[in-house]
């Protein structure tokens, strides 16, 4: 499983296609390079996932749902809504035209990592979720704070 860093600025051209920037790329060598591309139940904007990662995480998902829950049901229904793509020879992804809607007209794309994934923005989109007031020294020290450092040991 790759672990995804980083910040990449793309553009889609007319087909649906981005180049997958050398930067992330290069954080895949050996890997498969198949893709899982999903709509985020939480911004306006795509989820691409490794596939490894991917199928790692609906693992988890299987195992802690229960499949003869309808909420449960409904959850793993929509968690594993997603695109099977792959790398092709130029190095572009193409992002399925049904998922395409979510980032609007915008031709210009940011790849934000998560570790785990990466999310796809519209630009716009993208400016307008970093532009929020959000008090982040508040949220990690709520969320983070607790956490114990055990390499200071």
């Amino acid at each position: 499983m790759s672990l995804l860093i980083g910040i990449e600025y793309c553009k889609l051209d007319s087909n649906g296609r981005f180049k997958l920037p050398i930067a992330i790329k290069k954080q895949l060598e050996g890997d498969d390079c198949r893709f899982v591309i999903r709509p985020s139940i939480y911004a306006d904007c795509l989820e691409l996932w490794t596939y490894a990662s991917f199928e790692e995480e609906l693992a988890n998902l299987q195992k802690e749902l229960n499949t003869y829950s309808i909420e449960d049901r409904k959850l793993l229904r929509k968690l594993s809504a997603g695109n099977i793509v792959e790398i092709d020879i130029n190095d572009r992804l193409v992002i399925p035209s049904e998922q395409r809607a979510r980032l609007g007209d915008s031709k210009d794309l940011v790849l934000q990592s998560t570790g785990k994934f990466m999310e796809i923005w519209s630009h716009d989109a993208y400016n307008r979720m970093n532009d929020e007031t959000t008090d982040f020294a508040n949220i990690v020290d709520k969320r983070l704070g607790r956490i114990k450092d055990e390499s200071a040991e």
